[in-house]
């Protein structure tokens, strides 16, 4: 409980703050140029941010090795930037070969080492790594990791150039030695994640007049078929849409399709809850029957909640398989009750953390200032404000298992 109510203080303490933390427009006090930023070089064996390497406020959990013959060797892109110098002692182009996140970290990167000393390049000693030459867990295997020097290789430079790393947005930085710094990504999936979980453009919510309409085209004040109960059993009802989580039209991203044997499919992120429950499918559901699991938790096997229609409850529908499926648009729509209908399928409204309850207690103070009539924050595109506060504040205090390995938002930055 005291964590429960430190997460709300936290959130309502926001949400008293947020007024001022956006009055950044013109007028009196707001004039003023800030001053430019002050860099200050790392030390020897100081690393960016302060938490191990392969933790979800850094780069993430381990995927697996990347060879040339494995199915993710088309993850990897090539590096041809002239203003890097790539040492590829090798000879096999493999210090070239990494994730497009770490591409564009690096390109970044070798722009501010190009600014902050004139005639000096960004250099690569070591890349995506195909010999063993790392430590089994390294990120070195899935090109997401790279060593880097300058090409005069000052070694006076290099706290700075971890420095510069960090502000050109690589999630874990460390001066590992005298001799190079050590720099690492995201996953392309985790990165892709960063909404934490949402549904695609195309997918259909029930509307209180009984049309269907696509994610795409939903706005906050219409009301869809939802369940009444925040463990997705219940009656169902229609529930106003306070707003989005995220919305992004023009994002392209994977998703995992829910294949039912009512013939209803559910397409979301990983890092979406859904409501699924073991062992028989048949019948309506009972509460507490429900659980949440990540979408890309689900089995086959499992059931989810298959909705009939406003006034009656959802029913029993076993899933008889799973698919990976490219779409275009996320959106997250946050009902008053949480939960939404999707394709004929009872979903939570959140993602991230495995625990619906949680969520759905944590948006508490958004959906109460919404009731008071003030502004939600509604944005035209991406990631609402609140959502990324209530992750950065949960992932400092919350143990880590309760979080989707993907569904880290990138909002350290």
């Amino acid at each position: 409980m005291r964590l429960l109510a430190l997460l709300g203080l936290l959130a309502s303490c926001t949400l008293l703050l947020a007024p001022a933390a956006q009055a950044c427009g013109p007028g009196r006090g707001y004039g003023k140029r800030r001053p430019p930023k002050k860099l200050t070089p790392l030390s020897l064996k100081q690393f960016s941010p302060n938490v191990a390497e392969k933790t979800l406020g850094a780069s993430g959990r381990l995927e697996g090795k990347i060879t040339r013959n494995s199915e993710r060797f088309k993850e990897l892109t090539p590096n041809y930037n002239p203003d890097i110098i790539f040492k590829d002692e090798e000879n096999t182009g493999a210090d070239r070969l990494m994730t497009q996140r770490c591409k564009d970290k690096l390109n970044s990167l070798a722009i501010s080492v190009m600014n902050m000393w004139p005639g000096v390049k960004l250099r690569v000693t070591e890349g995506w790594d195909e010999d063993g030459n790392h430590f089994d867990d390294s990120l070195h295997y899935e090109g997401r990791a790279v060593d880097i020097t300058t090409s005069d290789r000052d070694r006076n430079k290099y706290g700075m150039l971890a420095r510069l790393a960090v502000e050109a947005g690589f999630d874990w930085v460390y001066y590992e030695s005298k001799a190079h710094v050590h720099c690492s990504v995201k996953s392309e999936h985790s990165v892709a994640a960063k909404t934490g979980g949402c549904f695609p453009g195309g997918a259909l919510v029930t509307l209180e007049d009984g049309s269907r309409k696509a994610m795409r085209e939903l706005q906050p004040g219409e009301r869809v078929l939802a369940s009444l109960q925040s463990d997705g059993s219940g009656q169902l009802l229609y529930s106003e849409v306070i707003a989005f989580l995220d919305r992004s039209p023009a994002a392209r991203q994977q998703f995992y399709t829910l294949v039912t044997d009512s013939g209803a499919t559910l397409s979301l992120t990983a890092a979406h809850l859904v409501f699924v429950a073991e062992g028989n499918c048949s019948g309506p559901v009972a509460s507490s029957q429900l659980q949440t699991v990540f979408a890309s938790q689900v089995r086959p096997g499992q059931c989810v909640a298959w909705a009939r229609g406003a006034g009656q409850e959802g029913h029993l529908s076993r899933v008889r398989r799973i698919k990976m499926k490219e779409d275009m648009g996320l959106f997250a729509p946050l009902t008053r009750h949480g939960t939404v209908v999707v394709n004929d399928i009872v979903s939570s409204c959140y993602a991230a953390t495995d625990q619906h309850r949680l969520a759905h207690w944590a948006f508490g103070p958004l959906r109460a200032l919404h009731s008071w009539g003030g502004p939600v924050g509604h944005q035209a595109e991406g990631v609402h404000w609140y959502p990324s506060l209530l992750h950065w504040v949960g992932s400092r205090i919350l143990n880590p298992k309760h979080f989707h390995p993907w569904g880290m938002m990138d909002i350290d930055r």
